[in-house]
């Protein structure tokens, strides 16, 4: 077992619900943490809340995952992990799904993380960890959500081959998929509307699971029961 009591960690898509709280458990356990969200004034409140380094970058942009890693390295003096929660949702047939769409599903939730991971990997040492948000849609996908879950599916693939990967170097990845959460997420998709949906999942509870996995070397998934 490794504790997360000052361990050096950025958080990404640290504005979302899911985010904030990773970073509000990370702080109170003793972590030293910098955060990062696309919205600067988000990011900069949420970091005057924690006293801790603010970030704010579109991860899209490029070069941005590269410099967030930077940033964050320089101002914790170093990283000892990194996590990633950010995510955008879509709802519709792919009948209806617009090019546009399909691009800012597969950039937010795909190729961002993969940049980032691979930038990660540059500074996280032995021991280090990256933790991706991925969902229970890439093991399971969703009628109405097909672009959403293959987005998903590809994150979860990256970071399977990534684990094996990276085991030589002695980081660790842990990708999370967790259930169906009460974000607001789904009030807020960037097209469609959504499908009927089960009650969320409490985002503290999914936090605390979170940043326990972070804490467990052994972890290399996360148990949501």
């Amino acid at each position: 077992m490794t504790a997360t009591k000052d361990m050096r960690v950025l958080v990404v898509g640290a504005t979302g619900a899911l985010g904030g709280e990773i970073a509000r458990e990370l702080a109170a356990r003793g972590s030293r943490v910098a955060v990062s969200g696309r919205s600067a004034e988000r990011t900069a409140s949420l970091a005057a809340d924690l006293g801790v380094p603010a970030i704010p970058a579109d991860l899209r942009s490029p070069g941005a995952p590269e410099w967030v890693v930077r940033e964050a390295a320089s101002h914790l003096g170093g990283l000892d992990a990194v996590v990633q929660c950010a995510g955008v949702v879509a709802y519709g047939p792919v009948h209806d799904l617009t090019d546009e769409t399909l691009v800012e599903l597969v950039e937010t939730n795909l190729l961002a993380p993969a940049r980032l991971a691979r930038a990660a990997l540059g500074e996280l040492g032995r021991g280090g960890t990256i933790v991706q948000v991925s969902a229970i849609v890439a093991d399971m996908p969703v009628a109405g959500m097909a672009a959403y879950s293959a987005s998903k599916a590809g994150l979860t693939a990256v970071d399977r081959a990534l684990a094996r990967e990276a085991r030589r170097d002695g980081v660790r990845v842990v990708d999370v998929r967790p259930p169906h959460l009460d974000t607001g997420l789904e009030t807020r998709p960037i097209a469609g509307e959504p499908p009927k949906l089960p009650p969320g999942r409490d985002v503290r509870e999914v936090a605390h699971l979170i940043v326990d996995a972070l804490g467990d070397e052994r972890a290399r998934e996360v148990d949501f029961g």
